[in-house]
């Protein structure tokens, strides 16, 4: 794979498809690459030389992480006197409270239990620091 595919692969993995799928869509869209002799080496090779610079990342989001853990965001936001908030809180609120907070996260890597938060309360969401390190942050969304 030369790009990240959602539920199929990340960059820089070898992985087998119907032929259909690879030549008509993954390498006309620049996707993936025929995974040729030439191919395969060159493929070793850059993971050899990636091993220690993944090893640096994957330490940076294990620290990340913990630090993460012990946040806990508040989110203020325009609601009505019923506790129904104007519109909806999102990932890029989330992003925002974390950015003030000290911590520069992609929104991106930001996923929310629930579709629309729309009502005052407390929530959780996922955030995706590295692959398999994920961590939950809870914040609380109260009327401003």
């Amino acid at each position: 794979m030369v790009k990240d595919v959602p539920n199929l692969g990340l960059k820089n993995e070898i992985v087998t498809v119907k032929n259909g799928y690879g030549e008509n869509y993954l390498i006309p869209q620049g996707f993936a690459i025929r995974a040729t002799e030439s191919a395969k080496k060159q493929h070793a090779e850059t993971m050899k030389q990636r091993a220690h610079k993944e090893e640096k990342i994957k330490n940076e989001a294990m620290e990340m992480a913990s630090k993460l853990e012990a946040v806990s965001l508040t989110i203020a936001t325009k609601a009505s006197a019923t506790g129904k908030i104007f519109g909806s809180v999102n990932a890029i609120q989330v992003s925002e409270a974390l950015s003030k907070a000290g911590y520069e996260i992609d929104r991106h890597k930001i996923a929310l239990k629930e579709t629309s938060i729309k009502e005052l309360g407390s929530y959780s969401c996922k955030i995706t620091l590295y692959k398999g390190i994920v961590v939950n942050v809870p914040f609380e969304v109260v009327a401003e």
